[in-house]
């Protein structure tokens, strides 16, 4: 792992289109030359990248310096005790972590899962019982080497806080957390917008998961729309009317600590374009830090 973080979008920015771009394996020449180090590919609604493909994404990206990551489909809900449910969710876990395989990454990301009628305590319980059979099923397939990183989410409804994650990720030592500071935000009325919510995540993090895994974290960022149920929508950098949450504090405290997470920018559009502002606060923010 390098000792600075990683930066770089969740997909395509709309500027890789109109610059002429069709293909994702042509993704990290371009990054690599906006001075980007990450790729997250997107699976959400169902992995549809082949083997064949996937290999030349990954080619690309090690030839051009990129750390590929995927996002698992976004119909995985770990909470379920219903086993059709918990039989798909291993299936989409599987199909995510193949995908990664080949595409040369070592990160995919995982939803937790809505809490629908059943009480906290038993939605958890059953997170629990489902993230053991989904590394039972990697390991398996031979595929435990693919790191499964359980995200933050941004409604109130859903399992997914800082402290449900930390739990979750705390049971087992191959999992790492997705802290995702735009659904932390959401979630908790805009209360992780603050040099002082991220230094009490990061203990947070540290106590629950130890320091290795904290340092090296996985990372979604950008502005979110929110009302008082959690998550609305994804903004940009560029439109937000206040929302935030600014990423100057995470940069700050993540140069202070001499953290190397990969941060990645999931803005709506302007992706590796906010993704660039985040890597050029965190450098500002190191050289404060080592003064």
């Amino acid at each position: 792992m390098s000792d600075t973080p990683k930066f770089g979008p969740a997909g395509n920015s709309e500027s890789f289109a109109k610059a002429g771009f069709k293909e994702s394996r042509d993704a990290p020449a371009w990054l690599a030359k906006m001075g980007l180090t990450a790729y997250e590919y997107q699976c959400g609604r169902g992995v549809h990248v082949g083997p064949e493909t996937a290999a030349k994404i990954g080619a690309a990206a090690r030839e051009n310096g990129i750390a590929m990551s995927v996002h698992a489909p976004y119909f995985i809900n770990l909470s379920s005790e219903e086993r059709e449910r918990m039989e798909k969710n291993i299936q989409y876990v599987l199909d995510a972590a193949r995908a990664a395989h080949h595409l040369g990454a070592s990160r995919i990301v995982v939803h937790c899962g809505g809490q629908g009628k059943l009480t906290r305590d038993r939605a958890m319980r059953n997170s629990h019982k489902n993230v053991r059979a989904i590394l039972e099923a990697l390991d398996a397939a031979g595929l435990g080497h693919i790191t499964a990183c359980l995200e933050t989410m941004g409604k109130k409804s859903v399992i997914g806080s800082a402290e449900e994650v930390c739990e979750l990720v705390a049971a087992d030592e191959r999992l790492l957390p997705c802290i995702d500071f735009g659904h932390l935000n959401a979630r908790t009325g805009g209360r992780m917008n603050s040099a002082d919510a991220v230094k009490t995540l990061f203990d947070l993090m540290e106590r629950t998961i130890g320091l290795d895994r904290t340092r090296r974290f996985h990372a979604h960022f950008s502005h979110i729309e929110y009302n008082d149920k959690g998550e609305i929508r994804h903004l940009t950098f560029e439109n937000d009317p206040g929302f935030g949450p600014d990423f100057i504090h995470v940069a700050r405290e993540t140069a202070r600590r001499g953290y190397a997470p990969t941060f990645i920018c999931e803005s709506a559009g302007t992706q590796a374009e906010d993704a660039c502002s985040m890597k050029l606060c965190f450098m500002e923010q190191l050289v404060v830090s080592n003064e």
